[in-house]
């Protein structure tokens, strides 16, 4: 992965529907040196919007390094928030549901 597209590319290909049943969440990402996306998960379905949410869960605010690396799994996203490169705003346990959504 080399960049904000292909990381949101991969979680599409990644997505697991069935961790998705009966949900109704946005998670939103705002990258510090990008666009920001949201993520719509609804009933097992996902869909990628570049742009803010205007309610979203929760947010996650990063840079694009971070992502890449958490993404590709060189990073661990509890380092990343324990050490500042990782902010949440909203429900941050849902943020762990993220590793269920997305495999690697």
């Amino acid at each position: 992965m080399t960049s904000i597209t292909d990381v949101f590319d991969q979680m599409k290909e990644k997505f697991n529907s069935k961790a998705a049943t009966g949900l109704d969440l946005v998670f939103q990402f705002d990258i510090e040196d990008a666009e920001t996306y949201h993520l719509l998960i609804k009933d097992g379905s996902l869909d990628v919007v570049t742009g803010e949410h205007s309610d979203p869960n929760v947010t996650l605010i990063m840079n694009t390094d971070t992502l890449i690396g958490i993404m590709s799994g060189e990073i661990d996203g509890m380092q990343a928030f324990m050490g500042g490169k990782l902010r949440t705003e909203g429900d941050m346990m849902l943020a762990t549901k993220l590793g269920e959504l997305f495999p690697n």
